[in-house]
C-alpha cells in the first residue's frame, strides 16, 4: 500500500504564486512502514514520518482567487481535469456481501436526501436541509466499521452514518419537518438528535469541533470503566482549524484514547477553498504534531474508507490510542439548500461527478467484480426506493407536535435520565466500596491517574 514520507527540514515558504495547491499531495518520498513516529536521520537534524495513503489517484490542482473589479470569482489554475475515474481498490476486511451491504445504505443516503430535497421545495420543510452528496461512501463506510459497543457523534453531511447506526429514513425526514414522531419531538429541526442508550450516538454539535472532546470523553468513561471503545466523529476541512478540535485531539493522543477523527476534506468550508485555507499539502500530516497515525484515503471509495477506519477501530480496542483520517472528496451542493454553491468552478463539479461513489461502487459490483448482475441491482434499487417511499409517507403522515407538548422536555425531571454506567462500574467506585466495609474514618484517595 503506497506510503510517503515527511522530510521537515529549515522552512524556506516559497510565495503564494509557486506553491503547489492540491487536494490530493504534493511530492513526497515513499517509505514502507506503518510507523508514524519520527525516524532520525544520519545528519540529526532531519526526520520523517510516515502518512498512509490508500488512493488510487491523487489528483493535484490549484483553486486560485480572481478579482475582476467588485466582483470576485474562483477558478482552477492547474491540474488535469479530464482524467478518468480511478476503479475501486479491493478491500482488505470485507466480504462480497458486506460491500453490497454498504452499496445498499449508500443508495439509502442518496435516496433519502433526494426526497427531502423534494420536501423542502414542497414547503414541508421548517428551517434548512443540508446535503452529503458525493459524501455518501464516507459516510456509511466509515460508521459500519464502528462495533456495537463503540460510539459516534455525526455531523450534518453523516446522515448515512446515521442510518447505517440504527435510525430509519423517516426520523431523519421527521426531524427536519418538526413532526411530533421526530426523535426531538418536533423541538428541533436539523440533526441535533442521538441516542444514548441503545444506538450509542451523540447529538451533533453546530459549533464545530466541539464533537472531538465530546468523544474523547466518552472514550475516556468508557476506559475508566474498564472497556476499550473505538469513538467516531467528523469534522470538515474548515472545522478542522477550530482550537477545540486540537484540545479534543492532543488529549486523546496523550492519553491514548480510541478516537477515530475522519476529516473531511471535501474543498469548500463553506465558500473558501482548501487552498485559502491551510498550508500544508494534506490535512493528516496533522497528525504529526500529535504523534498520532495520519491517513489518507479517496472518500468516494468505500472500500478505502471502510478499511483504514477498521485498521483506526482495531488500534482503539487494543487501546493504542487516536487515528486521524483525511477523506478527499467533494461536497456536490453548496453548504446548504440555500446555497446555490456558485463560486465554485463548473470544471471541478464536472472532475468529481465522474467520481460519484454510487456510480463507482455500482460499476464495481456489477461489471468488474460481478457479484451482482444487472437484474439484481435493478431489484435492490427498487427495494430501496420502495423502502424510502413507505418512510416518506411514514414521516409526511406524522402530526405536527401539540402546542402544549413544547412544555415538556425543558427541564431535566425526576428519572427523566438515569445516568448509569455503560459497561461496568467503575474500578476507583469498586475499591471505595470494598474499603467502606472497614471501620475506622475515611481515608483520602490518591489521584487518578488517567492512563
Amino acid at each position: 500500500m503506497p506510503k510517503k514520507t515527511i522530510v521537515n527540514k529549515p522552512l524556506v515558504r516559497k510565495p503564494a504564486a509557486e506553491r503547489s495547491g492540491t487536494n490530493g499531495t504534493r511530492t513526497r518520498i515513499a517509505k514502507s512502514g506503518l510507523n508514524h513516529s519520527a525516524r532520525q536521520f544520519a545528519d540529526g537534524d532531519r526526520r520523517a514520518y510516515t502518512i498512509r495513503d490508500y488512493r488510487l489517484e491523487k489528483p493535484c490542482f490549484t483553486v486560485r482567487q480572481v478579482r475582476e473589479g467588485d466582483t470576485v470569482r474562483y477558478e482552477v489554475e492547474s491540474g488535469d481535469l479530464n482524467k478518468a475515474a480511478p476503479p475501486i481498490r479491493d478491500s482488505q476486511y470485507l466480504s462480497k456481501q458486506q460491500v453490497i451491504e454498504i452499496y445498499r445504505w449508500m443508495l439509502l443516503n442518496r435516496r433519502m436526501e433526494t426526497a427531502l430535497e423534494n420536501l423542502y421545495k414542497q414547503g414541508q420543510v421548517v428551517g434548512g436541509v443540508y446535503f452529503g452528496l458525493g459524501q455518501e461512501s464516507c459516510s456509511c463506510a466509515s460508521a459500519y466499521a464502528l462495533g456495537e459497543d463503540d460510539w459516534m457523534g455525526p455531523m450534518i453531511r453523516n446522515q448515512g452514518a446515521l442510518l447505517v447506526r440504527g435510525f430509519a429514513p423517516a426520523d431523519i425526514m421527521m426531524q427536519y419537518m418538526a413532526k411530533s414522531g421526530s426523535p426531538t419531538g418536533g423541538r428541533d429541526t436539523t440533526s441535533h438528535f442521538g441516542d444514548l442508550k441503545k444506538r450509542n450516538v451523540a447529538a451533533p454539535i453546530s459549533m464545530l469541533g466541539d464533537l472531538i472532546p465530546v468523544l474523547t470523553g466518552v472514550a475516556l468513561g468508557a476506559r475508566l470503566q474498564g472497556k476499550n471503545i473505538a469513538t467516531m466523529t467528523w469534522i470538515g476541512d474548515g472545522g478542522q482549524s477550530t482550537g477545540v478540535t486540537y484540545e479534543g485531539l492532543n488529549f486523546a493522543a496523550v492519553q491514548k484514547l480510541g478516537l477515530v477523527l475522519i476529516v473531511e476534506n471535501n474543498l469548500w468550508a463553506y465558500s473558501t477553498p482548501s487552498d485559502m485555507q491551510f498550508g500544508v499539502a494534506d490535512l493528516a500530516e496533522r497528525a504529526i504534531g500529535y504523534g498520532i497515525p495520519g491517513v489518507i484515503v479517496d472518500g468516494t471509495d468505500a472500500c478505502q474508507v471502510y478499511d483504514a477506519c477498521h485498521e483506526a477501530c482495531a488500534r482503539a480496542h487494543n487501546g493504542e490510542g487516536p487515528t486521524l483520517i483525511e477523506a478527499k472528496m467533494m461536497r456536490m451542493k453548496g453548504h446548504a439548500i440555500h446555497d446555490a454553491a456558485a463560486y465554485v468552478p463548473k470544471e471541478l463539479f464536472e472532475y468529481w461527478k465522474r467520481r460519484d461513489p454510487i456510480a463507482r461502487m455500482e460499476n464495481y459490483l456489477v461489471r468488474e467484480k460481478k457479484w451482482l448482475t444487472p437484474a439484481e441491482n435493478e431489484k435492490l434499487i427498487a427495494e430501496v426506493d420502495r423502502q424510502l417511499e413507505a418512510e416518506r409517507e411514514r414521516a409526511v403522515s406524522s402530526p405536527m407536535p401539540t402546542p402544549e407538548s413544547a412544555v415538556g422536555g425543558v427541564y431535566c425531571e425526576d428519572g427523566c435520565h438515569e445516568i448509569k454506567p455503560k459497561y461496568e462500574m467503575p474500578g476507583v467506585a469498586a475499591n471505595r466500596t470494598s474499603r467502606a466495609s472497614s471501620a475506622g474514618p475515611k481515608r483520602s484517595e490518591a489521584a487518578v491517574h488517567l492512563k
